[in-house]
């Protein structure tokens, strides 16, 4: 499933110790692997092969312009959610036919850009928004595609509520029950074509059947809406596929894809994915350095130098992540990966980092390897939401990133300095 393996008790990044590259471009580092990355965005491809779908990645789950080249030219197109991430995924060469965008607080300056840009779709998320892409796409005199997003009221009782967006009270889309309506709105636009439907239901999704229940009502409001004259042409099932923070503990690729195609395959719709966690999840590890070890009362503490504002998902969504030594004690094998596994002779500790919020933590209650300060610990599957959600926080300069391809790597992103924390109070 991943590059991330450990050869004579080092941690290795495809063909390289991951030793060398916290030693030589510093901790706290993320560290991306190529092949994972391709071989998980073929593993998506091929499994829904059938329906010929756009994979449009996820460009908030992983950001880094020379991750959206390596993408792009595997073939992706990018689902956006800003005129920022617009901006990055034409940096990074990608077709502007290949975005679509998302998210309901589009400005008029993202809109406009993206018109001008002639992207491949906007998602709508509510009247209002409909309304004023249409006075701008008529000011524009563009061609302008939508699709509605409409939520379906399902969800999946094991996403984090943080991350559930499919119900009727959710901020995103329409409800199902108000798309009717919307098409005999604005169905017969003259600057917008509504022709299609948008559907995200959260994430992660640990199964098939919340899209299985989606798709269904979907189909039935397709035929509906066909039946009173309006063409629907394409369905964006969104993303939200799970990734394995613990070994199995996901489907595959090709287990979604077992239950959905054949839903799909004979409906003459054009079939649009958005995956993002399921490609760049376990592509990506974060390395950090042990600064104290601390006993406080009857906790021990390994305090690192990554903390909350190099990856919050601990503390915003009590997301666990496995952790373990990048150098295994003298002969031992390489862990399992499963949050619960323990060390033999290790003793409880919370991982923590040094921002000034008692939330900020990066693991609590693992039983690891006796640490010592400098030694380097691993924080597994962090390729996904990891580094696009850092901060400056305390003002703490934002990490470095890697790319590993075989035995090479190279910094895709250079570690900021203190110059970068103020860069934009200068000449102000």
């Amino acid at each position: 499933m991943d590059r991330f393996r450990y050869q004579n008790g080092e941690l290795y990044c495809e063909d390289v110790p991951a030793a060398q590259i916290a030693a030589r471009a510093g901790t706290p580092v993320y560290v991306y692997s190529a092949a994972t990355l391709r071989h998980h965005y073929r593993a998506i491809a091929e499994a829904f092969a059938p329906l010929n779908p756009l994979l449009c990645f996820a460009v908030k789950s992983l950001d880094n312009t020379h991750i959206l080249r390596l993408l792009a030219e595997a073939g992706s197109g990018f689902d956006v959610v800003s005129g920022g991430e617009i901006a990055r995924a034409l940096r990074a060469g990608t077709d502007p036919a290949k975005i679509v965008y998302s998210g309901v607080a589009k400005t008029d300056r993202e809109i406009r850009e993206a018109v001008s840009v002639g992207i491949k779709m906007f998602n709508v998320e509510s009247e209002a928004e409909f309304e004023n892409l249409s006075r701008l796409g008529g000011e524009a005199g563009r061609p302008v595609r939508a699709s509605l997003r409409i939520n379906p009221d399902v969800y999946d009782p094991r996403t984090h509520v943080k991350t559930a967006t499919g119900r009727k009270e959710s901020k995103f889309g329409v409800d199902i029950d108000r798309a009717e309506v919307f098409f005999q709105t604005y169905g017969r636009d003259a600057n917008v074509a509504l022709d299609a439907l948008d559907l995200h239901i959260g994430s992660p999704i640990y199964s098939a059947e919340p899209y299985v229940r989606a798709i269904d009502r979907t189909l039935a409001l397709i035929e509906s809406l066909r039946a009173k004259g309006f063409a629907i042409r394409t369905l964006d099932l969104g993303g939200g596929f799970a990734a394995d923070y613990e070994e199995g503990r996901s489907p595959l690729a090709a287990d979604y894809a077992g239950q959905i195609v054949p839903m799909l395959k004979d409906s003459g719709l054009e079939i649009i994915l958005e995956p993002g966690r399921q490609i760049a999840c376990n592509a990506g590890v974060l390395l950090t350095r042990v600064q104290y070890v601390k006993q406080g009362g009857s906790k021990k503490f390994l305090i690192v130098d990554a903390a909350m504002t190099d990856l919050i998902r601990p503390a915003l969504y009590d997301s666990e992540h496995f952790v373990w030594p990048a150098k295994l004690p003298a002969g031992a094998e390489p862990p399992p990966r499963r949050i619960s596994h323990a060390a033999e002779g290790g003793v409880p500790v919370d991982v923590v980092g040094g921002v000034c919020e008692s939330s900020d933590f990066l693991a609590k209650g693992r039983t690891l390897p006796p640490m010592e300060r400098g030694d380097l610990l691993t924080v597994f599957s962090a390729g996904a939401y990891g580094f696009v959600m850092s901060s400056q926080y305390n003002s703490r300069p934002r990490a470095a990133e890697v790319l590993v391809e075989g035995d090479a790597w190279r910094v895709i992103r250079r570690r900021e300095t203190y110059d970068d924390l103020f860069a934009a109070e200068c000449d102000v």
